[in-house]
């Protein structure tokens, strides 16, 4: 047990899945996993393993933001030995070519701060997933016919965003998509040795101000789940 989550030694899985909702982990959980347990609910952050295709896969919600990301992937890294670590989150999308539903794998995460930037100092260090991850879901995308977009996200680290000429150089440098997570991710797993990547589904869109309605999100992001699934054990 550690001070946030509450599972015993083996209850964790080395493949973690990160929804940033404990309640989006429940759900995919008890959608694409068999015998599925619940391995921690401490602060009702709501984590669960079992097995997808005979193999084991933890769910474990993370929390909004990079703070709160940081602190769960640093306890399932070093205290539960965790190896490969995939979000699947929503974002907001800035570019037209990339539509609502669709799906972004991100090569890369942008951001202005992470809980790690003390370390780095005045080193602008340029985070990114792993590749064998990022091909493997590149592939299982296409053979489910999804409609995918391969790049550089932004990682924010405000959800009511008040830098609408920030969002606009984001926009023109191609970066396709905006969340709160995945940069400090991709920066404690190659800081320990581990992969990672982020599968987004677009639920929102900052250009047109296209969104998905709250009760079809869950519904649209089933794609993400086995997509994920897929690329950590091809």
């Amino acid at each position: 047990m550690t001070i946030h989550i509450g599972a015993q030694p083996g209850d964790i899985a080395e493949t973690v899945l990160l929804p940033g909702d404990p309640y989006r982990a429940k759900w995919a959980a008890e959608t694409f996993l068999k015998d599925v347990k619940l391995v921690n609910e401490v602060r009702g952050m709501l984590g669960f393993t079992g097995t997808w295709k005979g193999n084991r896969v933890t769910i474990h919600g993370s929390g909004m933001g990079m703070p709160s990301l940081s602190i769960y992937v640093n306890e399932l890294i070093k205290d539960y030995g965790a190896k490969t670590l995939i979000r699947i989150g929503s974002c907001g999308a800035m570019q037209e070519k990339v539509k609502v539903r669709d799906i972004i794998l991100a090569m890369t995460a942008t951001t202005l701060s992470t809980p790690s930037s003390g370390i780095f100092k005045e080193m602008n260090f340029a985070p990114c997933c792993d590749y064998g991850l990022l091909r493997a879901a590149a592939d299982a995308s296409q053979k489910k016919g999804s409609d995918t977009h391969v790049g550089g996200i932004y990682s924010s680290d405000v959800f009511y965003d008040e830098r609408p000429d920030l969002n606009k150089q984001m926009t023109r440098h191609g970066i396709l998509g905006v969340e709160m997570e995945a940069a400090e991710l991709y920066n404690l797993a190659l800081r320990h040795d581990c992969r990672a990547l982020a599968v987004l589904t677009v639920s929102d869109h900052l250009i047109t101000g296209d969104a998905l309605p709250s009760d079809q999100r869950e519904k649209s992001f089933g794609d993400m789940v086995e997509i994920a699934l897929e690329a950590a054990f091809t």
